[in-house]
């Protein structure tokens, strides 16, 4: 684990050599194992199978039967913020591919627009490994929990994206739930 003195470094290192930097430290990263997913007591009230997104205080747990859950450390991004209610997943995809919305562009061209016809999925792709598409009422809510090529964000805000997870989370989560299974975001 890095120490905040040889974090600072490495972001004092990242400015003379951004991509040395961003190699040498995804390297050495490690998750915080608070993160790690691992069953929890759970005393919310929810059925077998849900899945419940707590975005504030950075977790989604998959509820396994009446007061235990799975727990999964998430980065939150502003959409995460701002949207709660209730959705079902209505697709998921490996390796998805990736396009920034229009309000992305619009908001930060400089960095969007070169990718206005999408990213096809793999390593480097934003949305990582996995995505699940969340629905509400047979519409897409334009709302995604994604794998992330970025681990460092998981337990964090960050700028864009809704809910994502370290790539090995993910493919486990995503192993783990269906088409159609309720969604709850706090």
């Amino acid at each position: 684990m890095f120490s905040r003195r040889s974090f600072m470094l490495g972001l004092a290192f990242a400015a003379l050599a951004p991509q040395a930097a961003f190699a040498r430290y995804k390297k050495h990263f490690a998750p915080n194992p608070k993160y790690a997913p691992h069953l929890v007591g759970y005393s919310r009230r929810y059925a077998p199978g849900t899945v419940v997104v707590d975005p504030h205080e950075r977790f989604l747990y998959l509820v396994e039967q009446p007061g235990i859950a799975r727990r999964y450390g998430v980065g939150v991004g502003k959409a995460g913020l701002e949207w709660s209610g209730y959705a079902v997943i209505g697709r998921k995809e490996e390796w998805p591919h990736w396009r920034p919305t229009d309000d992305m562009i619009r908001r930060n061209p400089r960095k969007y627009a070169k990718y206005s016809e999408g990213v096809e999925g793999g390593p480097h792709n934003p949305l990582g490994a996995r995505a699940l598409y969340l629905y509400s009422g047979g519409h897409d809510t334009y709302y995604r929990i994604h794998g992330t090529n970025e681990p460092w964000t998981i337990g964090h805000a960050v700028s864009n994206g809704c809910i994502r997870m370290v790539n090995e989370h993910v493919e486990d989560f995503y192993d783990r739930v269906r088409i159609g299974t309720p969604v709850i975001v706090l």
